[in-house]
């Protein structure tokens, strides 16, 4: 996973959040970086204090700070904001579409800090862009193959090239489930704790099955059969049968699969000719609901089992 970042250019060419932004100085800095998706209002920095400034977040004044800074005697504004500009400031943004100081412009643009200027009102602005910084600078990444939403449940599936995930799905689909992904799932990580799956642009609703192509699951099966994002709440692994291998019987350990950090419940699932692995596949999201729902059908079993051992005599079983 690579550290994500975003330039401000990349803020200026905004037009879905409507940041409705301009530049009105600091050019040679439009490709500051920026990493975080907090900002900062810097307050007690304009006035010299600056043990607390975060220049590597994005730093927005409102009509308290521009209004501070006209009020204060230029001489003495010029000394606080060139202080202040003496940081790597990513960039500063003036809300309420006012006029920044002649003096801000100066220091801005010999310090090459992109200095912008959007109408908006600064409680909707920092509302806009806290948004359009997580949405772009979630951490990502993308996984090898198919999800899928199962009664509600985000099942990734796993396992290696012509073992069955896409023919999987398309059975999903048909019993009335719907497809998010088929091949290359793209992953983000929404914050606190989730991890949101969907399809690349190119091949969104599309699912290939060996043997007929690619098909348009959206056009077979109407727009009720696919969703274009779901947040994936467990793994299954399809694997070859292998007689050797000892698979779980009980169900009584829950496996995890680490992605991005986050552990996600993982069942492993051995393919061979006769297993009905679309009913498998549903019933092990249906017992994740429970289990979420605190039900665990395994343990209880065994819990039962222990309790019937413990009750019952020495030789009780015996004629």
């Amino acid at each position: 996973m690579n550290t994500i970042s975003l330039s401000i250019e990349d803020l200026l060419n905004d037009t879905e959040y409507g940041l409705d932004l301009s530049l009105v100085a600091g050019r040679g800095g439009v490709g500051h970086r920026v990493f975080s998706s907090r900002i900062q209002k810097p307050g007690l920095a304009l006035t010299g204090y600056t043990d607390h400034l975060h220049p590597d977040r994005v730093q927005v004044l409102g009509n308290t700070e521009i209004s501070y800074l006209r009020q204060l005697h230029e001489e003495l504004a010029t000394i606080f904001v060139d202080k202040f500009c003496e940081y790597p400031i990513s960039c500063i943004i003036v809300t309420k579409g006012l006029d920044p100081p002649q003096f801000l412009k100066d220091a801005a643009e010999r310090e090459a800090i992109p200095l912008l200027v959007t109408p908006l009102q600064s409680s909707t602005f920092i509302s806009l862009i806290t948004k359009f910084l997580e949405e772009r600078l979630l951490p990502t990444t993308h996984i090898h193959g198919v999800l899928v939403d199962v009664l509600g449940v985000g099942v990734l599936l796993l396992g290696k090239s012509g073992i069955g995930k896409s023919e999987c799905a398309l059975d999903l689909v048909i019993r009335g489930h719907r497809l998010v992904a088929d091949d290359v799932v793209f992953v983000k990580k929404k914050m606190p704790a989730a991890l949101v799956g969907q399809a690349a642009e190119a091949i969104q609703y599309h699912i290939e099955i060996r043997g007929l192509g690619v098909l348009n699951i959206k056009n077979l099966f109407g727009v009720s059969s696919i969703r274009e994002k779901k947040i994936i709440e467990m793994v299954i692994e399809l694997v070859e049968w292998d007689p050797q291998q000892e698979y779980d019987r009980l169900g009584l350990d829950d496996e995890v699969y680490t992605i991005l950090d986050l552990e996600l419940p993982y069942i492993k699932i051995p393919v061979r000719p006769g297993r009905n692995l679309t009913s498998i596949i549903e019933v092990a999201a249906r017992n994740h609901l429970l289990k979420g729902m605190g039900y665990h059908s395994a343990r209880e079993f065994q819990e039962k089992l222990l309790a019937r051992m413990e009750n019952r005599p020495l030789g009780d079983e015996v004629e």
